[in-house]
């Protein structure tokens, strides 16, 4: 099976060093969430300015500088799908990153977590192709390994209750069969999405920090699917809230850093 056939090498044929280079004062912390509506509102909120950009045949994917707390942040749009999303921080990496903070949306598994639920994934099923190129082969990765203390506090202090679980990382939400729903039940899924297994895999090959956390969507844990607040637009107030406590995990990760 190809996707069993993981090189280790470093150097590839065409590496993001080659096309992206070091930005002076970069911040070292990248905030980022998917969502149109809500990248958007947070901009506007934050306010910043554009200090890079990517882009390719989809269009220029501008890297913004805001400022939270009087502390300098990377904000970014993140890309669907583990290939875009990964491809895109991969671009972003090379101009000095060191830390990806990533809030997602997510389908339910189960039906006891509400909508707009914040998820903390601690593993992730790895039903993606992506990150096959980073890592061995396996079922699952561990994702999160530092700063869910950090985050766990946040939430406490906001009042915001929280679950912690496997994700399933799938590259074909089409393709979330009622049996397929059933067996990532089993295998101990809680929640569905399309990047986190990847991302973590090229963070660990790359040596960078990740942080990913949730908020919960549609319920496939159901007779009938139920989109609930999948829509951008839908609940947004609420999570704008949830964006900002992203950009609370980013400003007390910067406090445990050393100041020169």
């Amino acid at each position: 099976m190809l996707l069993t056939e993981f090189d280790p090498e470093k150097r590839a044929v065409i590496d993001p060093d080659m096309v992206h280079y070091p930005v002076a004062d970069y911040p070292e912390t990248i905030v980022s969430v998917f969502s149109h509506h809500l990248f958007q509102s947070l901009l506007s909120f934050l306010g910043g300015r554009e200090i890079a950009r990517t882009k390719d045949v989809d269009g220029i994917w501008p890297v913004y500088e805001v400022c939270y707390k009087g502390k300098r942040f990377g904000f970014y749009k993140a890309r669907l799908g583990a290939p875009a999303c990964v491809g895109s921080f991969e671009d972003v990496i090379p101009m000095g990153a060191k830390r990806i903070i990533l809030l997602g949306n997510c389908g339910v598994l189960d039906r006891g977590i509400q909508d707009c639920d914040i998820i903390i994934p601690t593993r992730a099923i790895r039903d993606e192709g992506t990150s096959y190129h980073y890592a061995p082969a396996g079922d699952y990765i561990d994702v999160n390994n530092q700063y869910v203390d950090i985050l766990v506090s946040v939430l406490k202090e906001f009042g915001y209750p929280y679950i912690k679980g496997t994700t399933w990382t799938t590259d074909a939400f089409y393709r979330e069969t009622r049996r397929k729903v059933e067996d990532r039940k089993r295998m101990g899924a809680i929640c569905v999405e399309m990047e986190c297994a990847a991302m973590q895999a090229m963070c660990d090959f790359r040596g960078v920090e990740f942080f990913q956390f949730l908020y919960a969507g549609d319920n496939l844990d159901h007779s009938q699917w139920d989109p609930r607040s999948l829509s951008g637009t839908a609940r947004l107030a609420d999570k704008e809230k949830i964006g900002l406590l992203a950009f609370e995990l980013a400003y007390r990760i910067s406090q445990l850093q050393p100041s020169f």
